[in-house]
């Protein structure tokens, strides 16, 4: 444990986003793979809440929840990615206390209501395809609205407890933090008061947001696999596992990269690796998302070729 130092806390006004300097020639290449990126993931997710919104095939509490996904999907790339972009820009990559506090803060409140929203949509699918009768009444409209604000709600707790128990920390100097943005890891690195509380909180919190949501996931998916596995019908077992497998692909990366990121014992002091793994839950992740679930889900793309076909027909001149 670090020894506490009386400092003020507030010494240290700014902090300085080390991101990839550390390449610096890789700087401008890096900058348009991320613009290109960040131009897919809102065109993507801000897509996919259109035609949820506008289709009337997609009126259904599973795409409620995706459309709401694809929203926090924007929000937290756009919390990151612009802000990167701009230090990749300029030879300046400073950021004040406030906007570090500020983006960390709403960082977390995206990233676990997401971590909640993939557990809701588990529970959605188990209850359609394990007790179809009964899934009027158990997702109804009102259910499904608790379901969404009690994710955003779990969301705002935890970004509250990291964030406050982040800065409340002394920071005395160095302000480098070794990210491209301001995540739990890299600000408790740099404090120069005991940070093992904070850690300790950092580690119990990630470990039940990802454990308490896998294991909603875990038993869901037991019972639908088995659920499918005693259909008669081959087309129906491919019907219903195609809905399934774009929601379980989307778990396994977005929960696997945070369990390597926040939960293994160690991993804190992990420089490189955390970049690279960073990289992949808050860049990558929002524009994979509306790809896997358009490819792999059927009504998407029936309601996306419509959607186009549409286009097309209105676009034709008249003869």
């Amino acid at each position: 444990m670090k020894p506490e130092l009386k400092v003020n806390r507030t010494q240290v006004s700014v902090f300085i986003l080390l991101g990839f300097s550390d390449h610096s020639e890789m700087e401008m290449p890096l900058f348009l793979v991320f613009l290109l990126i960040y131009l897919l993931t809102l065109t993507g997710n801000l897509g996919m809440i259109v035609l949820i919104q506008t289709d009337s095939l997609l009126q259904s509490p599973m795409y409620f929840f995706l459309s709401n996904l694809s929203f926090v999907d924007v929000c937290y790339s756009s919390i990151i990615i612009p802000r990167l972009l701009y230090d990749l820009f300029t030879d300046r990559k400073v950021i004040s206390y406030n906007a570090c506090a500020t983006q960390m803060w709403l960082f977390t409140l995206f990233a676990t209501t997401e971590c909640y929203l993939l557990a809701a949509m588990a529970y959605d699918r188990f209850v359609a395809i394990c007790n179809p009768l009964f899934y009027p009444i158990a997702m109804a409209k009102k259910v499904c609205l608790q379901l969404v604000a009690g994710c955003y709600l779990a969301g705002l707790v935890t970004a509250i407890v990291h964030t406050s128990g982040t800065f409340r920390l002394s920071f005395c100097g160095p302000n480098k933090i070794s990210s491209f943005f301001c995540d739990i890891p890299a600000l408790l690195r740099l404090s120069c008061s005991d940070n093992y509380v904070s850690k300790v909180v950092l580690f119990v919190f990630s470990t039940f947001v990802v454990v308490a949501n896998a294991l909603i996931v875990f038993v869901s998916y037991s019972y639908i696999i088995s659920t499918i596995l005693r259909m008669r019908s081959s087309t129906g077992r491919r019907k219903t596992f195609s809905t399934c497998a774009s929601h379980l692909t989307a778990i396994v990366l977005y929960y696997g990269s945070l369990t390597f990121m926040y939960v293994q014992p160690g991993g804190l002091e992990a420089v490189e690796q955390d970049k690279i793994v960073s990289v992949f839950y808050t860049i990558v992740i929002p524009m994979l998302n509306p790809i896997i679930y358009s490819l792999r889900n059927e009504e998407v793309k029936k309601a996306l070729k419509k959607r186009l076909s549409k286009k097309i027909f209105l676009k034709q001149p008249k003869q």
